[in-house]
């Protein structure tokens, strides 16, 4: 959790809105999923504001993070009476039951543009009509020379957050070939073909844009 902080811009921020958001959608009877949840921070803040009667899922591929988020419940279990579902699953495979809230916090840039698509469909096809779907990712500028001030400005941040240089190279070298982020107009593209309509900007920081898209 220190690390993202550290990583991306306004990070804690962009959680505050989802969980001021969630307020429109989630009622008595509701299901929420969470997808790529890591340690279960936003999700599990989520159901601590609600009083009603919800059903909460936080899907993560890496089983040491859905550990970290059962061991973190745990000990704020007493805040809510909402049960967390934690599971080890592949998103792209896993069944996503109809549902009012499905958020995706810089997981989606990890899927492969072939399959990207399809697990596209699958959340809108699971939303309940009405629902919403808060997509936040890292996207790529639109040209050359805009990518390239999103690079340099994102390196000053991250060097004012006490990475080294050698950390930043190491961290861009690991990155290939594993995190293929979309421009802006990639995304829309996605979310449009799947079958939204209604999509609206809620957050830029340079290279990481949220949307609220709703079924």
């Amino acid at each position: 959790d220190n690390h993202i902080k550290k990583s991306i811009p306004l990070y804690s921020e962009m959680h505050d809105l989802a969980i001021m958001l969630s307020d429109f959608f989630l009622k008595e009877n509701s299901k929420c999923y969470d997808l790529g949840c890591s340690t279960g921070t936003l999700i599990r803040k989520i159901s601590e504001r609600h009083d009603k009667k919800i059903k909460f899922f936080g899907i993560d591929s890496v089983n040491e993070m859905i550990v970290q988020a059962k061991i973190l419940n745990k000990k704020n279990i007493q805040k809510t009476s909402n049960k967390i579902n934690f599971k080890v699953q592949n998103i792209n495979s896993m069944k996503i039951e109809k549902n009012d809230l499905t958020m995706s916090f810089f997981t989606i840039q990890f899927i492969r543009p072939s399959v990207r698509q399809e697990l596209i469909n699958k959340i809108y096809k699971s939303l309940n009509w009405g629902g919403c779907f808060l997509f936040f990712e890292k996207i790529r500028a639109n040209d050359a020379r805009f990518q390239d001030i999103f690079n340099n400005t994102y390196n000053e941040f991250k060097i004012k957050n006490n990475f080294t240089a050698e950390e930043i190279i190491q961290k861009t070298r690991s990155l290939k070939g594993v995190m293929e982020p979309f421009s802006d107009k990639g995304n829309l593209g996605i979310l449009k073909r799947a079958g939204f309509v209604d999509i609206i900007p809620i957050f830029q920081w340079l290279c990481f844009k949220g949307y609220m898209c709703i079924k």
